[in-house]
């Protein structure tokens, strides 16, 4: 049996909600180990002078405590 644990991160960028959650999980993926999945749960930009300038994303990230 598997036990498996689910931790919210919040990540930005200036290209893509994509690559915020790329990013996030490469930088969770440094102090936690065993990650096998991730949920995109909230999505937001900010916007300046009428341009997305910064794209957010709250992800849930699932890895496997061992």
């Amino acid at each position: 049996m598997a036990v498996l644990k689910v931790i919210d991160v919040l990540a930005n960028s200036d290209k893509s909600w994509e690559d915020a959650t790329k990013q996030a999980v490469e930088h969770a993926s440094k102090s936690v180990k065993n990650i096998r999945s991730v949920y995109a749960n909230e999505q937001s930009a900010s916007v300046d002078d009428s341009k997305i300038s910064e794209f957010r994303v709250n992800v849930k990230i699932t890895f496997e405590v061992k």
